[in-house]
């Protein structure tokens, strides 16, 4: 089995298959937890009740897998052959032949797509509050979203910046109430509501942002150090489409068996189609996926 991936729906692929007897070979170009691991606090997976850092419960599934014989090649996967018996991997380096895949490439943060954004990325456009939070100490601060994952990057950097402003294109957040109320109570956090980022101003670093009223389209200019883009995420599917049904955003089209329209080929965690993207359903992805995997190799 070839995994794509190393996030916690990959990792626990990994995991089962390798327990089950299988040669298990996960490719992961970054780190071993995906985008679980820039999460600071994790403290909704079961068994740590005291919550847990991202990095460490991405590092503890790797070791889990690892365990049982699973092997990790840090290594981006360059080309994909999904309908050949048996499947190819290229990394560029090195060719890999097998006979089931498990593709987990997750998902990355969506882009404003707005003028001066990707100049001033890394110079005070950020997509990560955990990641680059440190660099704002004591300075003003805007967080783009209107999510949880713009709620937990805004409270994140409350902690840090002297000043948070949290803009959203609606009047009310889509964050869940548990992740609103410390927003509120943070004395440091303000709300730009029915507001839109039209522009990124600065040279060499970021001094600020334009903003629009959604609703009577006035526009405005707001002075900050830094901009934290929250606005979702993109399924990393470049690599599968014209192979894999994909949905009109891009999520690989698999149903809870984890199957994609190619036999032996399966699709867990972030990058397929589904209701809930969390850690936890993620997992339970990775495990699912191995069950139909053994399942398709004994019968083929």
């Amino acid at each position: 089995m070839a995994i794509v991936g190393g996030g916690p729906g990959g990792y626990t692929a990994a995991l089962y298959a390798a327990r089950a007897g299988l040669k298990v070979v996960l490719f992961e170009k970054q780190w071993p937890g995906g985008q679980m691991a820039l999460t600071e606090q994790v403290d909704n997976f079961p068994g740590f009740p005291e919550g847990v850092d991202g990095m460490t419960l991405g590092q503890n599934m790797k070791r889990s897998a690892e365990r049982f014989g699973a092997k990790t090649v840090n290594a981006e996967i360059k080309a994909l052959e999904l309908g050949a018996d048996p499947k190819r991997l290229e990394t560029g380096a090195e060719t890999f032949f097998a006979k089931t895949l498990v593709y987990a490439a997750g998902a990355v943060p969506r882009e404003l797509g707005v003028p001066g954004e990707a100049a001033l990325r890394g110079k005070g456009v950020s997509y990560c509050a955990v990641c680059d939070g440190m660099f704002f100490r004591d300075k003003i601060v805007a967080v783009v979203g209107g999510g949880n994952a713009a709620a937990a990057d805004a409270l994140t950097l409350s902690r840090i910046a002297a000043k948070v402003i949290l803009i959203h294109r609606r009047e009310t957040l889509r964050a869940e109430k548990s992740s609103q109320k410390p927003l509120f109570q943070a004395g440091n956090v303000e709300f730009c509501w029915n507001a839109e980022v039209t522009q990124v101003l600065g040279q060499e670093t970021l001094t600020g942002i334009k903003l629009r009223d959604v609703n009577t389209r006035a526009e405005s200019a707001l002075t900050c150090d830094g901009l934290f883009v929250s606005i979702g995420r993109r399924p990393e599917t470049a690599l599968v489409s014209g192979q894999l049904a994909l949905d009109k955003n891009g999520y690989v089209l698999a149903d809870e068996t984890t199957r994609t329209n190619l036999p032996g080929v399966f699709a867990v965690g972030d990058v397929r189609t589904k209701d809930l993207r969390q850690i936890i359903t993620a997992a339970a992805d990775g495990a699912t996926a191995c069950h139909f995997a053994e399942e398709y190799l004994r019968g083929h």
